[in-house]
């Protein structure tokens, strides 16, 4: 059997988006998956709300963090990776290696001056690279189709499978974004569903009912026999019109084009201009307003 990690979750339920922090009991070493910088988009006011609160967590565990880890640039949320990686001593930093190829479509989007080689990060992860957290071997998978540089992160019995599955009753997560594909997020999620049965598979969102909480862990067998989307016996082809048919029907995140610009930066605002203040650049009339605006 492989290792088992402990895996603690945090939500952020301004955006539906969960946190993890998984460590080695053997060991006491751990690390960071997905953390949340706060950001209220009507002030453009950020806060440390969420990130203090793992950094509390992870402090009154006494766990050792030794990678801050992000599974994609989130579009919904701005990632703590940066403010965590501070306040913890420069634990690194890593991401998977294809982010390059979002920094580049969005740089021609926000015309700035970003730099599109990855370096804001410690590690770019390639597909099959591996690592250690404590006793706790961690793979990296390249699962595209969210988006072009999407990574899943399998640490022994537990897989961090980001916006690719959502819980079994909710499905999966869309894939309409610049460089995203549902063809590809079929690939990736069967990719996923190959892993042994009883691996936990730890979601990147969930969207309760306000009084209820987050729904974050279905097992691969559960994820096969029930997703709505794509349990065992539905095909390609099929999810590819469902999946297709409901990205049509969305808007973008209303945190999207600030966030981009801040994550494709390792979660750094952009650089001060002369006045001494950091602006967020927004592109105008590239996307389509909602039908009803």
């Amino acid at each position: 059997m492989p290792p088992s990690p402990v895996v603690d979750h945090f939500f952020d339920r301004a955006t539906g988006s969960l946190q993890y922090v998984f460590h080695d009991p053997a060991t006491m070493k751990g690390a960071i998956v997905d953390p949340v910088w706060n950001f209220c988009p009507k002030a453009a006011a950020t806060s440390t709300r969420s990130a203090d609160e793992i950094l509390r967590f992870v402090r009154e565990k006494g766990i050792t963090v030794e990678w801050v880890l992000d599974t994609h640039p989130h579009a919904d949320h701005f990632t703590a990776a940066a403010y965590m990686s501070d306040r913890l001593g420069g634990v690194p930093r890593g991401i998977g290696a294809k982010v390059v190829g979002i920094q580049r479509l969005w740089k021609e989007l926000y015309h700035d001056g970003l730099r599109t080689d990855g370096s804001q990060w410690d590690r770019l992860f390639e597909d099959g690279d591996s690592f250690m957290v404590g006793s706790i071997p961690v793979r990296v998978m390249l699962s595209p189709g969210h988006t072009l540089a999407s990574v899943t992160y399998v640490a022994g019995d537990a897989a961090f499978v980001h916006d690719t599955l959502m819980v079994p009753q909710s499905g999966t997560s869309r894939a309409d974004f610049p460089g995203g594909s549902a063809a590809q997020l079929w690939e990736s999620i069967r990719a996923i569903l190959a892993l042994p049965a009883q691996t936990r598979l730890f979601v990147g969102h969930s969207y309760p009912d306000k009084d209820a909480g987050p729904g974050f862990m279905a097992t691969v067998a559960e994820q096969r026999e029930s997703n709505i989307h794509v349990r065992d016996g539905i095909t390609r082809e099929q999810f590819i019109a469902t999946r297709e048919g409901r990205d049509k029907t969305l808007s973008l995140p209303d945190r999207m084009l600030y966030a981009l610009q801040v994550n494709l930066r390792g979660g750094r605002l952009p650089e001060p201009e002369s006045d001494g203040n950091c602006y967020l650049k927004i592109p105008a009339n590239r996307f389509p307003a909602p039908s009803a605006a």
